[in-house]
């Protein structure tokens, strides 16, 4: 019987301290005593769900070519998390994003149409030509939600090259080249009299003399020679083959560049060029009012050291970076995929200047 009652008043006194202990919590929690309590709030379960993998599908290689991707290919390269790339197309039904490439689409390459799409699904068109050579748009109206292209007003911009800038320390002053032999170089195998550079190469090579290397002259040059051969020109003309809004190739950011003569450009507008290049370090050829001019202005700086040597000061806080690797395009779509509109519906691609 004296046992019982302990078990009794044992309970009480347990049922006591826990009544105690909550009215202690209450209070505390209407005062606003539990900071740690108060900083588990709604918004923090979307910030976890955001920190989920996106999966991103490559539905074709570019032109044939794939890469390996195994591991964790946008972590382990480009410390992108939360990034799966993928290119099995049985992985169709959980992708986030699939890209399909433009240039296997003009040769054949169908769109799986046929196939259900899962809601939230984005469907993104990328092509690094010009719109000169995207084929026919007009066949995917109001299919695609996303563009990957090198254009800056892109979803997802993919230049061929940007420059970073350097560290402070650690970087000599780069010297400028100083073995030239030519004035003006030109690397070109895809020769077409009706483009506007062929035009402007016949004229400028009225007034100055250009040394064309490259299959249409039969002088290939092999790509470990590149850059040496550029190396001894003090202009290299990067002509890009067709006049399109941002296209910038590796014309300027790998042949000039880094082959370490001054770029003589033609492409889109000078506005475009000085969005992404540093001032004084390129001429455009829209800046003279003819051809011969720009021949005489070459000729007049090659001979100015000290001017022709200032075209190479962007190279003490600047660095070329090109972008070569698919995979690298593929990772960046993740990095924005958050703040990419989420409802887009491209009517027409050829509508925005594709």
């Amino acid at each position: 019987m004296g046992c019982h009652n302990t078990k009794k008043t044992l309970i009480s006194a347990l049922k006591k301290c826990l009544l105690f202990f909550l009215c202690v919590l209450l209070l505390c929690l209407l005062n606003g005593w539990l900071p740690d309590f108060q900083a588990i709030n709604p918004s923090t379960f979307g910030n976890w769900s955001s920190s989920r993998n996106v999966t991103i599908l490559l539905w074709h290689w570019p032109f044939g070519r794939p890469f390996s991707l195994r591991g964790d290919v946008c972590w382990d390269l480009y410390r992108i998390p939360h990034c799966r790339l993928v290119d099995q197309r049985s992985l169709f039904p959980s992708a986030d994003v699939v890209v399909f490439h433009n240039r296997e689409l003009t040769q054949g390459q169908k769109l799986p149409l046929d196939l259900p799409r899962p809601q939230g699904q984005r469907w993104a068109w990328m092509s690094l030509e010009s719109p000169l050579y995207n084929g026919n748009l007009h066949k995917y109206r109001n299919i695609f939600n996303m563009t990957i292209t090198y254009r800056r007003d892109a979803d997802i911009t993919i230049p061929y090259g940007e420059l970073l800038p350097k560290e402070t320390e650690g970087h000599p002053v780069e010297e400028v080249p100083q073995n030239k032999s030519f004035l003006v170089c030109w690397v070109i195998s895809n020769y077409r009299r009706q483009h506007k550079r062929s035009q402007v190469y016949k004229e400028l090579n009225v007034t100055v003399p250009v040394k064309v290397y490259g299959r249409w002259t039969k002088t290939p040059v092999p790509s470990s020679a590149l850059l040496p051969t550029i190396s001894r020109c003090y202009f290299y003309l990067a002509f890009e083959n067709s006049v399109s809004k941002d296209y910038i190739t590796e014309k300027l950011w790998r042949n000039a560049y880094q082959g370490g003569a001054v770029p003589v450009v033609m492409g889109p507008p000078l506005g475009d060029y000085k969005a992404v290049a540093p001032p004084n370090s390129f001429i455009h050829v829209d800046e003279f009012e003819s051809v011969k001019d720009l021949g005489k202005y070459l000729q007049q700086l090659a001979e100015d050291k000290k001017r022709y040597n200032e075209y190479f000061a962007w190279k003490n806080q600047w660095k070329v970076k090109l972008y070569t690797d698919w995979r690298e395009r593929m990772c960046k779509i993740c990095s924005q995929y958050n703040s990419l509109p989420q409802h887009r519906v491209y009517s027409d691609l050829k509508a925005y200047g594709y």
